[in-house]
């Protein structure tokens, strides 16, 4: 009594697991008689389990006339052979139609080895087509797609990242799972993670989305534009969706962004020369000219700008005063007049009006350091400097000096070519003011 227990059990777990499978599913004896039929079979045939099970064979009902032996033969030989066999057949649904299916069977051995049967799972070929689509396209984007493709889990670090993406990070596929965003990315973890975080939460944004970031590597850090598409992935196997993380698709677009940013700040610059070149014009005094055209290359360039001037009554040394500061008023620095700024040796100023050239220089680590400024004779919160030198008829008339605070970036070359051009403008000035 209870070895008929065990069986009737084992039998009820088999019918549940095979009704719960989202394959059809049948199974044969050794003589070809259905012995297995379950629910996802019944819904793409049409036939159910009581109408199938104790058949021999397709022949008769689920395939025609003219197809059931050859059916039946390439089933069976399942038996006989290795491995899964994989065959596509046009069966018969109950209602009378025709609907090419996609099998995959093989042989199950008895308890002594020998062939007992045959499993065979089948599914509609359009669907199975679809689902190797699927396959496919997932391959392709980890392996061969021109974006970055990044798959994040629900705590915002890497599960899966393809080989474009990878180089994009600098770094090999596998050493990127699992770690904190933040340990990949310098700048633009912030706006990258809200941007997950929005997507697990709400869904994805309509429209890509361009982000600045800056990528650790090992080369140093390189800020980088990324065109980002977002996608919540959610299982299909809940009853409800369940957010498994979210997939990251990027694309590098830096240079043509840069060379956006570039020709934009081209565009603004030389309009706020010729801006500044109206409104010199109106000025009496090329003196009160000069300190315009200070007022109007500092927007958008530097926060404050110092001209110092060469005392032209000493020829033995070089002696630097303060002239102008803009905007006025600075805290901490001399003001105009005749008390020479006391600069050290080695002083960008100096190195400047040395080379008749420019000099760049920033704090350490680009931050404001008020021992740094102070040592120079510059604000607290300078961090990046631009010293040029004021040169009008072959002479050194002085230097302009352009300061940034920490929250800017340092200078760059086209920004010394900028500085130059508002140099020499503002010497023709102060040279024409006899200063």
């Amino acid at each position: 009594m209870t070895a008929f227990g065990r069986d009737e059990t084992a039998d009820d777990l088999l019918a549940a697991l095979l009704d719960g499978m989202d394959a059809a599913l049948c199974a044969f004896d050794a003589d070809g008689v259905i012995t297995h039929w379950n629910r996802e079979a019944e819904r793409i045939l049409g036939w159910s389990a009581i109408e199938a099970v104790g058949r021999k064979g397709f022949a008769g009902w689920a395939v025609r006339a003219a197809d059931a032996q050859d059916v039946q033969d390439r089933l069976m030989a399942a038996q006989d052979v290795q491995g899964r066999q994989v065959h596509e057949f046009a069966l018969l649904t109950k209602d009378g139609g025709r609907l090419l299916v996609r099998t995959q069977s093989a042989g199950v051995p008895g308890a002594d080895g020998k062939p007992a049967g045959v499993y065979c799972a089948f599914s509609e070929v359009h669907a199975q087509i679809d689902l190797e689509r699927s396959i496919a396209l997932s391959e392709a984007l980890m392996e061969d797609a021109s974006w970055g493709v990044v798959l994040v889990d629900v705590d915002l670090r890497p599960a899966v990242v393809n080989a474009h993406a990878a180089r994009a990070f600098g770094s090999g596929r596998t050493v990127l799972l699992g770690r904190p965003l933040g340990e990949l990315l310098a700048q633009g973890v912030e706006e990258l993670e809200g941007a997950l975080q929005h997507v697990l939460a709400e869904g994805a944004p309509p429209a890509p989305a361009e982000l600045w970031v800056s990528v650790r590597g090992p080369e140093g850090v390189r800020r980088r534009c990324w065109r980002c598409g977002f996608l919540r992935l959610a299982s299909p196997l809940a009853e409800e969706p369940v957010p498994l993380g979210v997939a990251l698709l990027f694309q590098d677009v830096t240079e043509a962004r840069q060379a956006q940013l570039d020709t934009a700040q081209l565009r603004f610059r030389s309009h706020q020369l010729y801006r500044a070149g109206r409104a010199a014009a109106e000025c009496e005094d090329p003196a009160e000219a000069a300190a315009v055209r200070l007022e109007f290359a500092l927007a958008g360039f530097a926060e404050h700008a110092l001209v110092d001037v060469l005392d032209g009554s000493l020829r033995e040394r070089v002696r630097l005063l303060r002239w102008a500061a803009s905007p006025p008023g600075l805290p901490g620095l001399p003001e105009p007049g005749a008390i020479p700024v006391r600069y050290d040796a080695g002083h960008p100023v100096l190195q400047a009006l040395d080379r008749a050239g420019s000099v760049r220089t920033s704090a350490p680590g680009g931050q404001a350091d008020g021992a740094w400024a102070g040592a120079r004779r510059w604000p607290e919160g300078a961090a990046h400097a631009l010293c040029t030198v004021l040169r009008s008829r072959g002479r050194s008339l002085g230097t302009l000096t352009f300061l940034r605070g920490p929250s800017r970036a340092a200078f760059e070359r086209a920004d010394a070519e900028y500085a130059e051009e508002v140099a020499a403008r503002v010497a023709a000035d102060l040279d024409l003011s006899g200063r």
